[in-house]
């Protein structure tokens, strides 16, 4: 459940889709790493251990407490690594539940190929039950509709069928598709809901993880598209399902979003851009260029090769180059900070220009300070600022200086030995001469 699709973990899926449905009261049953599984549910939902595996039923059979203590007369039961199962598909299949009178309604899917999945058994219209590929006979596994292993169940039923279900059968297992039967001879009613061949989709190794991570990414590419985001190639495109994207952004290849990030309309991104819980407004540039846990005010540039680390916020307007790396700073309106320079922990000012070589040094060996620079500082190439701090507002410092005091405004700052030329020196050593 913690193996990753587009970078979040698969129970985080089912929940999220969950919270979206508006179920925030769940119990979710652990076995191996579940303090870690744990880790990854709402503040709104328990869980309980299942000590031994002895399948489907008997895990279910383990929130029986939980159960018994819920006001709710009806429960989705979901798995924990089926990510697909959408908030639509959660209220399309409860709304067929309670409209049909059903006491267990199962979640399915017409597949091209049912193998290894449990197959539907109908007579006529009506679903009779859920038979598992081992337990299935020839003539069942030609049939292609299958349970997702995802229902609706009405409450009383299902605790019903912990007190009678058995384990006769291939694998020795307590199944919970035998739920739907068990309901059925007891006098209850049964259901199917028909979802997309996708949301059945799981996985048990890395080949079928892989599956799931293209089945997301090329879904993801289709709603992002239809939302007016221009993505003309896809190559390399992977794009996490908590990210949003404006309108009119064009996303070019080999660019990853992940986390929270948050992309404004008009805007483009890549080749190449790595943006993780990003924050980017409207008419930005993001060319081959790493951003973390910041934020870009409105028509900023960056890159090419530019690292902007966390905790940083470039206000509008601002040209961070190439070679360029940030680090918990703010860098005010219209600032250049061009090429191959680093800036962290600082406060850069409104309409100020970076030389080339740049380095605010602000680690002394065993704590970080702080530099600050006012507006329309002019800082030139080379220049250390040692920190902490301080250069006043239209100060300008001279290439290859090394500022070590607070600079007050309007001020010409120089801070380096003064050129000494003695002529004919090389010539004098004969230096010339030994080098050819």
């Amino acid at each position: 459940m913690l193996s990753e699709v587009l970078f979040k973990p698969m129970i985080r899926w089912v929940t999220d889709s969950c919270l979206e449905a508006g179920i925030t009261d769940g119990c979710a049953v652990l076995g191996q790493g579940a303090e870690e599984v744990a880790a990854q549910l709402p503040d709104s939902f328990t869980h309980v251990l299942q000590a031994e595996r002895k399948g489907t039923g008997h895990a279910a059979a383990m929130t029986r407490e939980y159960l018994q203590a819920s006001v709710f007369t009806q429960v989705a039961v979901l798995n924990g690594d089926a990510p697909f199962i959408s908030a639509d598909i959660l209220m399309g299949a409860y709304e067929q539940h309670i409209g049909s009178s059903n006491q267990v309604t199962v979640i399915s899917a017409q597949v091209d190929d049912p193998y290894g999945y449990g197959r539907i058994l109908r007579t006529g219209d009506r679903v009779t039950a859920i038979v598992e590929e081992k337990d299935a006979s020839e003539e069942q596994r030609a049939i292609r509709e299958i349970s997702s292993g995802a229902f609706w169940f009405d409450v009383a039923s299902l605790l019903s069928y912990f007190d009678t279900m058995t384990n006769d059968n291939a694998q020795g297992e307590y199944y919970l598709p035998d739920a739907l039967e068990a309901i059925i001879q007891a006098g209850g009613k049964a259901g199917a809901y028909t979802a997309g061949a996708e949301a059945v989709l799981g996985a048990n190794d890395r080949h079928g993880l892989a599956r799931l991570n293209e089945a997301a990414r090329r879904s993801l590419h289709r709603v992002h598209r239809k939302n007016g985001v221009d993505i003309p190639f896809g190559d390399g495109v992977i794009i996490g399902p908590d990210v949003k994207i404006g309108p009119d952004t064009t996303i070019l290849p080999g660019t990853i979003l992940r986390g929270t990030t948050v992309i404004g309309a008009d805007c483009e991104v890549g080749p190449n851009s790595y943006l993780d819980d990003a924050v980017v407004g409207d008419g930005c540039t993001v060319l081959s260029s790493y951003i973390h846990s910041s934020t870009l005010e409105g028509g900023v540039r960056i890159g090419p090769m530019s690292n902007v680390r966390p905790g940083c916020t470039v206000k509008g307007g601002a040209k961070i180059g190439d070679f360029v790396e940030l680090k918990n700073s703010v860098i005010g309106e219209r600032t250049s900070v061009s090429h191959l320079t680093y800036v962290g922990d600082s406060d850069v000012g409104d309409r100020c220009n970076f030389g080339c070589g740049v380095v605010t040094v602000n680690y002394d060996g065993q704590k970080k300070h702080r530099t600050v620079v006012g507006d329309e500082a002019f800082v030139g190439c080379n220049v250390n600022l040692v920190a902490p701090v301080r250069v006043g507002h239209r100060v300008y410092a001279a290439a290859g200086t090394t500022i070590t005091e607070n600079v007050p405004d309007d001020a010409l700052v120089i801070g380096r030995a003064r050129q000494v030329v003695k002529e004919n020196w090389a010539k004098s050593r004969g230096l010339y001469n030994k080098r050819k």
